[in-house]
């Protein structure tokens, strides 16, 4: 793990957070603490299997964490398990004796990741009432796993998908349009086979929305073809997507297009969902973390939800408060958030949400000392950049000055990875193999 800061004691505290947050939320370890076999009968939480009464049992999903979630649940199941197909982001594949790890692209789709969906409803499809089918999901499988829906490409939906997220769009109305371009979203999934079905799930979605996170496969989706093209309305992008996609939608909210599996009932005797950890976790691992180190603790009760940049300004001045006045915590003191922001893309700059938002709190701590403000995606990724995310404390914005460079700038063109490339302060963790969205720190010394 990589932390640039001058200040040791800090670096080694951040340090110290959050790789255990990254502890809390190991899927091998939610695994092994919620699933577990004794002979022939496996208990997942208060739910009972007689895993000698079915004639299959496979696994398939997707997802940042979910080859971990695999490797995990080949060992506890032994001879029990057939094998399976897990899709996972490049580079984070974790070898695996019986199921398939298949790498494809995070977070817009591409040709392989389309290519294993549809091997996997062929597989799902093979299964009968003596099946039982274990999915597993995790951050990123919204991405990952992919199938339009037919009469749709590739293209169609990358070209959708890229423009809501450039928009601004958040997770629930990202997956609300995706759900109704694919063929496996919001339930279709449970639609496609008679098999009993146990989803386990690493929750990267602030509420743990079920219909959200992985846009919810296995269980019932409360959005309509009629919400999804009004999203799109929304963010002033429904005559600008491709032809097929207003076209699917017109023909969806006329009702001449399937919706997507409606049920009053979100559990149901063939089909359950148990969720492993979430943000939550993470957060609670940190506390742990920070108690150790003789730190006063203060956690957010809301997550962070909302434009990233302003989220950032918010948390810088909340620092300062912290330093200067011991408010709401005095220091030693660690103020913790999880969340989720999110970034309207006007520039051409490079960045991810937890970099700008970090970037925008800069101004506020110019000039104190001992104290920092940080911000990483749990899943090692922060946006389309290959760090976690990025620190700043009282010195950067003399070290943007010497570097020629300015905040305001920077962060109007949304390029807050070059920044702190070239400032010092970026985060890097590589593929930390799970995903419970993003953790925001306080620390002050």
């Amino acid at each position: 793990m990589l932390i640039h800061t001058s200040n040791t004691r800090i670096k080694g505290i951040l340090k110290a957070l959050i790789q255990s947050s990254l502890d809390a939320a190991d899927p091998a370890k939610a695994i092994k603490q919620s699933i577990i076999r004794k002979n022939h009968q496996l208990f997942v939480n208060n739910i009972q299997y007689d895993l000698s009464q079915y004639q299959r049992i496979v696994c398939v999903g997707a997802g940042k964490a979910s080859a971990l979630m695999a490797q995990t649940l080949e060992r506890i199941l032994g001879r029990y398990l057939e094998g399976g197909m897990i899709i996972v982001k490049d580079g984070y594949g974790t070898p695996t004796q019986h199921v398939q790890i298949v790498e494809a692209n995070h977070p817009l789709p591409d040709a392989r990741g389309v290519r294993a969906t549809k091997q996997i409803l062929k597989y799902v499809r093979s299964l009968t009432k003596q099946d039982l089918l274990i999915v597993l999901l995790s951050g990123g499988s919204s991405s990952l796993l992919c199938a339009p829906a037919p009469g749709l490409t590739l293209t169609d939906k990358h070209r959708t998908t890229n423009m809501l997220m450039r928009a601004g769009a958040n997770i629930h109305e990202l997956n609300t349009v995706r759900k109704h371009l694919s063929a496996i979203k919001g339930g279709q999934l449970v639609q496609a086979t008679s098999a009993k079905i146990l989803t386990v799930i690493m929750s990267d979605v602030m509420g743990d929305d079920l219909a959200t996170i992985g846009s919810g496969p296995t269980v019932p989706d409360p959005t309509t073809f009629q919400e999804a093209n009004a999203i799109l309305e929304q963010y002033e992008i429904l005559g600008r997507v491709p032809e097929k996609v207003r076209t699917h939608f017109e023909q969806g909210t006329k009702g001449h297009i399937p919706e997507t599996w409606k049920s009053k009932r979100r559990h149901s005797p063939r089909s359950q969902s148990i969720i492993l950890a979430n943000n939550h976790t993470a957060v609670e691992g940190i506390a742990k973390e920070a108690k150790r180190w003789g730190l006063r603790i203060h956690l957010l009760d809301s997550p962070l939800q909302g434009e990233a940049k302003d989220l950032g300004t918010i948390l810088g001045a909340m620092a300062k408060d912290i330093r200067e006045f011991g408010n709401p915590v005095r220091p030693p003191a660690c103020l913790i958030a999880g969340g989720e922001p999110t970034v309207t893309v006007t520039g051409k700059g490079k960045g991810g949400r937890a970099q700008e938002c970090v970037l925008a709190a800069a101004q506020e701590l110019s000039g104190l000392t001992n104290v920092v403000v940080a911000g990483f995606g749990t899943d090692g990724t922060d946006g389309p950049t290959e760090v976690a995310g990025a620190m700043v404390d009282g010195n950067t914005v003399q070290r943007a000055r010497e570097n020629g460079l300015s905040i305001e700038n920077m962060l109007e063109r949304h390029d807050s990875f070059t920044f702190f490339k070239q400032v010092g302060g970026h985060i890097i963790t590589g593929p930390t193999h799970t995903n419970v969205n993003d953790i925001y720190l306080i620390i002050a010394v």
